[in-house]
């Protein structure tokens, strides 16, 4: 029986996982799940899977958290350092689905206990990349890619024949506005955006994948994955979802991994690693697809791919500046006190007036989350006035 850990588990990601293993209570023992709100999703999983500990990061909900669990046995803990314990629980396997910058701290925990982590909080890695991958070298931990386009890599990446790639080529669906002009795209609203036509996935992932700076984000990503140089990573639109992502290689051979547009299926991949184990996703009929098609990313009308590209080219800490102003870009326009097209604006004025040192540190690289997040407030306050 494999021991797990679920940090953010009332999230999409979260609760694919707790769908997969509710289906087989008897190959799995959960020993921690933890959320930062969700009260009542963080009980009802809990007592669905009996974990031996839930956790809530938001200390005001602790008593809401405690009263649920009355009487089940399941100890209850709460807030930000109480996450970071549960993360370090020694789980044989730890699902990191925590949204945004606030996972890294979390995810280095449980780095440094060892075990296999199933990484689905990008921006740790966008963040983090050279002192998160080091982490896991130093401490004999097992990274498996949860998104499906690094998950697909990882599937179709040779990484005795390394030397052999060509290209690593990420697909993306183009989100709901890719057929939208420039003045229609200064339109969209917040409702619009988390729309999106192939996945259900969460509110800022769902932004991020409209504006293509999700794609940006997994280039940089898949640069600390695996071993290739920065101009052997490419993007393809491909609408369908289908092709999650492919690999080239030097003979001109292309491997590809195919599957319907479910979170599920790479969920299940990384759960039962290096084995494979049944999850319940609609089978791919291509025929009843009948088509399957691609077309280049427009980086005029979508520029956060581009500014995402110039980070990881420039390095040092641009790369967690990006994410940091595009978090807070993006909560802003959830909130509709800024446009979808001040997402850019926003990033890449922070981006352009702010130099920092290449961080060497987790304290290093949470000083410049943080700056880099109120230099973003003030281009937000700026935009909005």
């Amino acid at each position: 029986m494999k021991s797990l850990s679920i940090l953010g588990a009332t999230g999409s990601i979260g609760q694919s996982t707790l769908d997969l293993v509710r289906r087989q209570p008897d190959a799995f023992s959960v020993e921690v799940l933890t959320a930062q709100a969700n009260v009542d999703g963080l009980a009802q999983a809990a007592k669905d899977v009996k974990a031996k500990r839930a956790v809530i990061g938001d200390e005001s909900h602790y008593a809401a958290l405690k009263a649920a669990l009355a009487g089940t046995g399941i100890e209850v803990s709460a807030g930000r350092a109480a996450v970071i314990d549960a993360a370090a629980c020694g789980a044989d396997w730890t699902m990191a689905s925590i949204v945004g910058c606030a996972g890294l701290e979390p995810v280095m925990a449980a780095i440094r206990r060892g075990g296999t982590i199933a990484l689905a909080n990008k921006e740790s890695l966008v963040s983090a990349g050279d002192v998160l991958m080091a982490a896991v070298r130093d401490h004999g931990a097992t990274l498996l890619p949860v998104d499906s386009e690094h998950n697909a890599i990882f599937q179709c990446f040779e990484r005795e024949n390394a030397a052999q790639v060509r290209r690593v080529i990420l697909t993306a669906s183009g989100g709901p506005f890719r057929q939208l002009d420039a003045d229609m795209l200064c339109k969209v609203t917040p409702e619009q955006a988390v729309k999106h036509p192939n996945w259900s996935m969460g509110a800022k992932i769902s932004v991020d994948s409209a504006s293509l700076m999700n794609k940006g984000l997994e280039l940089i990503e898949a640069y600390h994955l695996f071993p290739v140089a920065v101009d052997q990573l490419d993007v393809i639109v491909h609408p369908q979802s289908v092709i999650h992502s492919m690999v080239e290689y030097q003979d001109g051979s292309v491997l590809a991994q195919l599957g319907s547009p479910d979170m599920r299926t790479p969920v299940s991949y990384c759960l039962a690693w290096p084995d494979r184990m049944p999850a319940p996703v609609e089978r791919l009929d291509l025929a009843k697809i009948a088509q399957l098609s691609f077309e280049e990313p427009d980086l005029v009308r979508f520029p956060c791919l581009q500014l995402a590209k110039d980070a990881l080219a420039q390095g040092r800490g641009a790369p967690a500046i990006l994410n940091a102003a595009n978090e807070i870009a993006v909560a802003a326009f959830l909130d509709k006190r800024i446009g979808f097209m001040d997402i850019p604006s926003v990033v890449e004025s922070v981006l352009a007036g702010y130099d920092a040192p290449v961080p060497a540190t987790i304290a290093d690289i949470l000083a410049l989350d943080s700056e880099a997040r109120r230099r973003a407030a003030q281009q937000v306050e700026a935009v909005a006035a």
